[in-house]
């Protein structure tokens, strides 16, 4: 026996029950039907003229319904005439490679075939102009040389900064489409001065480049679109602003706190800048930001597969696996940290040796009076907490709560041969 092993020995893994958060949403039902409308308002579908060549501006999210609002996006393009094409934006993440971020689009599910059209990917940029602290403003050369832009993004709270314009069509278009050079210069001060840069950035864009307008999506508390809007250029800061209450208002929480132990099973970069979505997580890669649950100890199983080895985010955890250090590629993952300057999210917690090992740490380290009442919530992503498993000590606490429903019976938690954990 080893001595951690030594260490752990004795120590028990509380018992536990599926439950299910019931948040109160709204939810668009007709995606094509809202989209056609929003192209018909004025200012929009006119915009596109016979032949323009159109670049349409697509991140590294996974957006509810990306591949949909893309391929409808071109449609309408197409029906009035226009040449569209999509250009990935999305600064420095893909490893910061044409074919990194083409390979990051298509595990979102956008491809040429899905989409109906050309993708153009490259990190070549064009220098536009300065913002007023002598900072230069950068955007994909391809985008630049098209006649029209269109911006595709989800307004939702940032995961490391507070501003008026946070993640949305002002922050697409000065990191997204400024690729990894206009993201590095961009993040040249600090998280501490990104909320003045994206929205000066931003307005510089709008004032030298062809962009026709934005689309924006906010999403309701189970991640599916409750609001979906085009916005004219020129209307792209202010709408920009006027989303993100709403979002912010629509985020979901997990409906316990404070905890011992929140165990997540997989981060990446598809479901949140930082992997996991500090807002939910409460653990965050800056000081800039703040909010979200107060959990002693955060546990980190694994990566997923569309994250491509880009662990950004594992470093504000407690305890990982080794199978999750196995899958890091750390030149995706570094390329994107020296981008934006903060190693943080970078560095390695306490790895053990599988799910179980890292579980039974996370116990016997919590700092918890009573151990046999360790307060634990499982998850299986920060974009998917409806369905949440939770510890036996948080059961009277849950059965109280109207807004949660209680799916199963207590039951031991279950690990397969190489000490993975099962069962959500």
């Amino acid at each position: 026996m080893g001595i951690i092993q030594q260490l752990l020995k004795g120590i028990q893994l509380p018992r536990v029950v599926k439950i299910r958060q019931k948040f109160k949403v709204t939810e668009i039902s007709d995606i094509p039907a809202t989209m056609h409308q929003e192209f018909a308002k004025a200012d929009i579908g006119d915009r596109v003229k016979p032949g323009m060549r159109i670049a349409i501006a697509v991140g590294s999210r996974g957006m509810d319904k990306i591949p949909e609002l893309v391929r409808l996006t071109v449609a309408e393009i197409k029906q009035r005439s226009g040449e569209p094409f999509v250009v990935p934006a999305m600064g420095s993440h893909g490893g910061a490679t044409a074919a990194g971020q083409a390979k990051v689009l298509a595990n979102l599910g956008v491809t040429e075939a899905s989409v109906g059209c050309p993708i153009i990917s490259s990190m070549e940029v064009v220098e536009i102009g300065k913002i007023n602290n002598g900072l230069a403003v950068h955007i994909d050369k391809n985008a630049y040389e098209a006649d029209g832009i269109v911006i595709i993004n989800r307004i939702k709270p940032h995961t490391a900064y507070r501003g008026p314009c946070e993640s949305g069509l002002a922050k697409m278009l000065t990191i997204g489409l400024g690729k990894q050079k206009g993201a590095e210069t961009c993040h040249m001060y600090s998280f501490k001065h990104m909320a003045e840069h994206v929205f000066e950035m931003a307005k510089v864009k709008l004032a030298c480049c062809k962009v026709l307008f934005g689309i924006a999506t906010v999403e309701n508390a189970y991640d599916k679109i409750s609001t979906l809007v085009a916005v004219p250029a020129e209307k792209i800061m202010e709408v920009d602003q006027q989303l993100l209450p709403q979002a912010k208002a629509n985020m979901p929480r997990i409906l316990f706190d404070p905890i011992d132990i929140l165990v997540v099973d997989q981060i990446g970069k598809e479901i949140s800048g930082d992997g996991m979505d500090p807002n939910i997580t409460g653990r965050f890669p800056t000081p800039y930001a703040s909010g979200g649950l107060d959990a002693n100890k955060v546990v980190v199983l694994d990566l997923t597969k569309e994250t491509n080895g880009n662990a950004c985010g594992v470093g504000v955890a407690d305890y990982t696996t080794r199978k999750l250090f196995n899958k890091v590629d750390f030149d995706y993952t570094y390329s994107n940290l020296i981008t934006n300057t903060t190693p943080g999210p970078a560095r390695m917690p306490m790895m053990l040796a599988d799910d179980r090992e890292a579980l039974l740490t996370a116990v016997k380290t919590c700092n918890a009076r009573d151990m046999s009442k360790i307060k634990l919530v499982r998850i299986k992503d920060t974009l998917h907490i409806g369905e949440i498993i939770i510890s036996e000590a948080l059961l009277p606490e849950a059965q109280a709560n109207p807004d949660i429903e209680i799916c199963g019976e207590l039951m031991e938690m279950e690990f397969d041969e190489a000490g993975n954990l099962l069962g959500l």
